[in-house]
């Protein structure tokens, strides 16, 4: 039987200026499950965990917290009574506290009362030496594990996260998300995380609501919402696409790739075919050289290489299609750089594509 939900956003909405910056918004957080809010900038998120945290109060919907409302019409419960940790891109550490002092800022009896609780978080946090250290003395990485320390120090029944890893450089930044997530873990705390970023969705999120104008578009685990996106939007927000166009007739597509089955389309109706530069295949002739294209792989189509670029862990092909003029990405492991000018053909993984309306 699955856990309650110890956060649940019932129908939220929020307006400001005549727009509803937040709509209709309704999703659930079980104990130790993480649920990023994922979407670009101005799309709701950081408007939502305000209000699950009580600093803005929602025009319509409700807040619950262990099954119990914290807000709605009726009732607005004031934040530092709902049993919820905040973290945020600053870290705000008081500056004339020791590292200790910071941890037990908020706790009943202060640092004396509760030091073994202290001294155990730091300890779980790789930063027990610490202890009688100022913030000035820590690096924005042991800055971060402070701050999680002391928003986790009240056993916060919830954890509401809003870009906290953004701050830190790119190989700080997953050591410290990988710490949190396992310390959130152990504590069993329902973790809300607003990001803008896929990949630190992916990372961390057990369940991902992609949100666009005010609304979630789509909900589920990183692997679903990854492989099975609502839309072209969705698919693009996660990775870099391609676009092949056409028109749908008697539930067929033609493309220079060859036929497509596109049924639910009307006849006549435009649509995107879209596929991740990772899913296309780079042969030196039609036929194809070592392994033969699969019959899912479809109908060679040649390209003339625009440029090529090492990424580092492959290799970024741009094309343009001989046929029609269109630019495709194709993206090779290691170290593949054909100059440009040179023609090559190109097949989709026809498995790996996802048809929607233009």
């Amino acid at each position: 039987m699955p856990e309650q939900p110890r956060l649940e956003i019932d129908a939220v909405s929020r307006r400001f200026d005549g727009r509803d910056v937040v709509a209709g918004v309704s999703l659930g957080v079980a104990p130790g499950q993480v649920t990023c809010l994922l979407g670009p900038s101005g799309c709701g998120k950081s408007t939502t965990l305000r209000i699950v945290a009580g600093v803005d109060r929602q025009d319509t919907g409700r807040i619950l917290v262990d099954g119990k409302v914290v807000s709605d019409a009726s009732r607005h419960i004031p934040p530092e009574h709902r049993g919820i940790g905040l973290m945020f891109q600053d870290f705000a550490l008081f500056p004339h506290l020791s590292v200790a002092a910071n941890v037990a800022f908020g706790l009943a009896g202060g640092l004396r009362a509760n030091r073994s609780r202290v001294v155990d978080l730091l300890e779980r946090v790789d930063l027990v030496d610490f202890l009688d250290a100022y913030p000035h003395q820590l690096s924005g990485g042991e800055q971060q594990r402070v701050a999680l320390a002391r928003a986790l120090a009240p056993r916060p029944a919830i954890m509401l996260m809003d870009e906290p890893f953004s701050g830190l450089d790119n190989r700080l930044r997953d050591d410290i998300r990988d710490r949190t997530l396992a310390l959130l873990k152990e504590e069993r705390t329902a973790v809300l995380l607003v990001t803008h970023e896929p990949d630190e969705a992916m990372r961390m999120a057990d369940e991902i609501a992609l949100m666009r104008r005010g609304r979630i578009v789509q909900r589920g685990a990183p692997y679903h919402i990854y492989n099975n996106p609502v839309d072209r939007a969705a698919a693009g927000f996660f990775s870099d696409i391609n676009i092949v166009r056409g028109i749908s007739r008697g539930a067929l597509t033609e493309t220079p790739f060859g036929q497509f089955l596109t049924p639910g389309h009307a006849d006549g109706a435009a649509v995107e075919i879209v596929i991740r530069p990772q899913h296309l295949r780079i042969d030196f002739d039609r036929q194809g050289r070592g392994p033969n294209p699969t019959p899912s792989e479809g109908v060679a189509a040649r390209g003339i290489v625009e440029r090529a670029r090492f990424m580092g862990r492959e290799s970024l092909v741009e094309f343009r299609m001989e046929q029609d003029g269109t630019m495709l990405k194709a993206t090779v492991p290691a170290v593949f750089l054909p100059k440009p000018g040179t023609p090559l053909w190109l097949t989709l993984r026809r498995d790996r594509c996802f048809v929607f309306p233009a």
